[in-house]
């Protein structure tokens, strides 16, 4: 429902309609003005070709040589201008590419040290969790409490324990190799 009325008020839109009507209005009052514009050169052509033919040639030869050399002073001094107003602008332009890279390369580093501390806090929980699921860190926490304990009752607590616990080699077996960090260059 919603395109039907878009379409109905795209093809009732009188706008480009006007647009059109407005353009060839303003046409035509131009080409009004060109029939006046013509009988103004007829009158004044007569005068203008009187003026021409009595023009000395060699006048408009120094006229025209004059003209030219001023011409070619202000073109060399605005591309002398332009060429060092250019080498300036260029050495600017230099400044700031070089302050963008070295900004860019400090946020780079920058990220790079927050993402690598990320990633060490997250490798740190891995390993707490992977020693969870294993049961290595209760086996820690108890050998811990042993070392810690007098030694008449760790004897209790050994005594208590049930016999059927895995052997430390087999447990040192499958522990993860030792983690080693890259370093950041």
């Amino acid at each position: 429902m919603a395109i039907t009325e878009d379409l109905r008020k795209t093809l009732t839109d009188p706008r480009p309609l006007y647009f059109a009507a407005g353009t060839a209005d303003l046409a035509l009052q131009q080409a009004k003005k060109v029939p006046g514009l013509v009988d103004q050169l007829r009158n004044e052509a007569p005068a203008r070709i009187e003026a021409v033919r009595n023009t000395d040639p060699k006048a408009v030869q120094e006229k025209a040589t004059a003209r030219v050399k001023e011409t070619q002073e202000n073109v060399q001094t605005r591309v002398n201008e332009f060429f060092g107003s250019l080498d300036s602008d260029i050495k600017k332009l230099g400044e700031s590419a070089q302050d963008f890279a070295l900004r860019g390369v400090g946020m780079a580093a920058e990220y790079a040290v927050k993402a690598r501390e990320t990633y060490e806090k997250v490798a740190e929980h891995g390993e707490q969790a992977v020693r969870t699921w294993r049961g290595e860190a209760a086996e820690e926490i108890e050998e811990l409490a042993i070392a810690v304990e007098p030694e008449s009752k760790s004897t209790e607590a050994a005594a208590k324990k049930p016999v059927a616990k895995k052997a430390p080699a087999a447990r040192k077996a499958t522990t993860p190799a030792k983690k080693t960090t890259p370093s950041a260059n």
